[in-house]
């Protein structure tokens, strides 16, 4: 379906022996359920060695929705107001069987026997984030949490599986996102002109990479809200959970004072590195502006928090990215691609930069993240790094993950 080369880089420091055996080739699967929640990513791929790197052929790609309701139960025990124990631990190992079931499904479609997969890289499903630093009993932490544990998709599956990625890096000090810029780098890096990434996902996430840098010239960092808050709206205004192509932002029309509300939010002016979630931008957030602004019509309250994606990723570019290294290529991934009106946005705001689509550069858009985790699973069972401390704030860079025997 695709091929591309990626670069070697250099590891500082390995903390754990490699696990694969070296061979010309292998063949992986890696997943991602972002904070949308609305499905699983899986993608298969092929690492082969190459005289400058390696080269990575995608083998195939599918998104398998969530089972009808559990979107809702996920959600749910993503707000600290309603979360219940037993659920979140009952959702751990029900989330693993959605995802073990995904790779299989995926690999009965190629007719590719599981017995051929050398590994599996398992992002989990995010349903709490919290990268502030906290001081409690005298300890200084930051933390997040994943669910879908690794164990169960490695049993499940019979393949070796790296998951919990995130854990590692907070551990030391950092914010354990976001982790795919080391992978925009082994992807997209360019020895002549300056490139950027963009994820819209839930949240949008950017990617600096100037013209010719090493990993520690990588910058990156969360932008704010990609999808979450249009999806949100979307679902309490037309019961569709998204605004499908922008349809009714096109229909809309700016409203001045929202979107200097919405401008305002201090988290665009944080310094990177910095990452957010459902837990700035989420239920709560979107209720309120629900509330405070519920008089205005719908398509002109979903136009403005589009409007809203699109300028607090420009603004975040014009505060926190060296003028020298501003891009004259932005690749932007993920859900908000289908967006027609804020593709169209953030083309009005980036002009003359060049923002095409990852299709475009050679990685179908959707799978993006998904062969990102199974190449931080490689990395890891590789015994190489996974993390960037410019980008997360660690200490230092490290391997990532934990490795669940089948």
């Amino acid at each position: 379906m695709g091929e591309y080369k990626g670069k070697r880089t250099q590891s500082p420091r390995k903390s754990r022996a490699a696990v694969l055996p070296e061979r010309r080739s292998l063949v992986g699967a890696g997943m991602m359920s972002g904070t949308s929640a609305d499905g699983i990513d899986v993608a298969i791929i092929r690492i082969s060695p190459v005289a400058r790197g390696h080269r990575v052929t995608l083998l195939g790609f599918r998104t398998h929705p969530y089972p009808p309701g559990f979107r809702r139960l996920l959600l749910r025990n993503s707000d600290p107001k309603t979360a219940k124990l037993d659920q979140i631990s009952t959702l751990n190992i029900l989330t693993a069987e959605l995802f073990a079931n995904a790779v299989l499904e995926l690999s009965a479609s190629l007719g590719l026997p599981t017995s051929r997969l050398d590994f599996i890289g398992s992002h989990g499903q995010t349903i709490c984030h919290l990268p502030g630093k906290i001081r409690l009993f005298g300890h200084q932490i930051r933390s997040t949490l994943q669910i879908g544990h690794p164990s169960v998709i490695a049993k499940r599956t019979g393949v070796m599986t790296v998951g919990d990625f995130r854990v590692g890096d907070i551990a030391l000090g950092g914010s354990g996102a976001p982790l795919v810029p080391l992978c925009d780098y082994l992807l997209h890096g360019s020895p002549r002109i300056n490139r950027a990434t963009l994820n819209i996902g839930g949240i949008a996430n950017a990617t600096i990479l100037p013209r010719g840098c090493r990993p520690d010239g990588v910058r990156a960092f969360d932008t704010g809200p990609g999808n979450m808050i249009i999806d949100w709206l979307a679902e309490r205004f037309y019961g569709s959970g998204f605004d499908r192509g922008g349809a009714a932002a096109l229909r809309g029309r700016i409203i001045p004072m929202m979107l200097r509300h919405l401008a305002a939010h201090p988290f665009i002016r944080v310094r990177p590195p910095k990452s957010t979630g459902r837990e700035m931008f989420g239920e709560r957030f979107a209720a309120e502006l629900a509330r405070k602004f519920g008089r205005e019509r719908k398509d002109d309250v979903i136009a403005t928090v589009t409007e809203f994606t699109a300028l607090s990723v420009y603004r975040n570019f014009l505060l926190h990215v060296a003028k020298e290294d501003f891009p004259q290529e932005l690749i932007v991934s993920g859900g908000g691609v289908h967006n027609e009106y804020l593709l169209d946005a953030l083309r009005r705001y980036f002009h003359p930069t060049s923002v095409i689509i990852a299709d475009d550069a050679g990685i179908p858009t959707d799978a993006k993240e998904a062969i990102c985790f199974a190449l931080l699973a490689w990395r890891t069972l590789r015994g190489k790094t996974g993390n960037l401390p410019a980008v997360t704030g660690a200490s230092r860079s490290t391997t990532l993950g934990v490795i669940c025997p089948p």
